[in-house]
């Protein structure tokens, strides 16, 4: 196993999440939806990273994703850690979405993240180890943010139902649930979030936690 691949890498917790394992001595595979992203992701990384594999991909287009995360599996190995980014964030409430629109947020806050795990967990299971964290947020469902709200508490679901499956083969599934809004130089700097994600990805067999709030913390 090695490298790290993030699914999602675009600014602010992608970004610093991919910076985070770089510093750490990993290779890294990125996706994300468009070459903009993943350049200014790759430009962000610390001088002296190793390899990084980018790829584009849409993550609710199935077929695109599977295979950008086939690629980066094919040419890193499988990942020792997957972090799932992706995320459709904007305020909307009941009577603003047509359901196509709460479906395409979902395919975008939910369905990507089950068409990675499904792609990954699989062959980190055989190799007995490795770590799957999901970015999660609305700790408290808020009307105004209808369907992100939703697809934040489908996730945490998901990260429950993937640790269930997969923790007796040695794999750790985690969220990170993000209570506030992310920016640099605040207490939710995306720089300071990162260092969760590789506090659990380091986490001992036997010490795993599963859902992590970030309550912010005053720098």
């Amino acid at each position: 196993m090695a490298g790290a691949l993030v699914v999602g890498a675009g600014p602010g917790i992608g970004a610093a999440v991919a910076r985070s394992f770089a510093a750490a001595g990993m290779p890294l595979g990125l996706i994300a939806r468009t070459r903009r992203s993943l350049d200014a992701v790759t430009s962000s990384l610390p001088a002296g990273s190793g390899r990084v594999v980018t790829h584009e991909a849409d993550v609710t287009d199935e077929a695109g994703l599977r295979g950008a995360v086939d690629e980066v599996q094919a040419e890193l190995g499988p990942p020792e850690v997957v972090v799932y980014n992706a995320a459709v964030i904007r305020r909307d409430s009941l009577a603003d979405l047509t359901l196509a629109e709460h479906l395409h947020a979902y395919a975008v806050n939910v369905g990507g993240a089950v068409v990675t795990a499904a792609t990954c967990l699989p062959r980190m299971a055989e190799c007995g180890a490795g770590t799957m964290i999901l970015t999660s947020g609305m700790p408290h469902p808020s009307p105004d943010a209808l369907s992100l709200s939703l697809g934040k508490a489908a996730l945490r679901a998901l990260t429950e139902l993937l640790a269930v499956q997969f923790e007796p083969a040695g794999v750790h599934v985690a969220a990170v649930t993000i209570e506030g809004a992310v920016a640099p130089g605040t207490e939710f700097d995306p720089d300071v979030i990162a260092e969760q994600y590789l506090t659990l990805h380091e986490e001992p067999p036997g010490r795993w936690r599963r859902l992590v709030d970030f309550t912010g913390t005053s720098r």
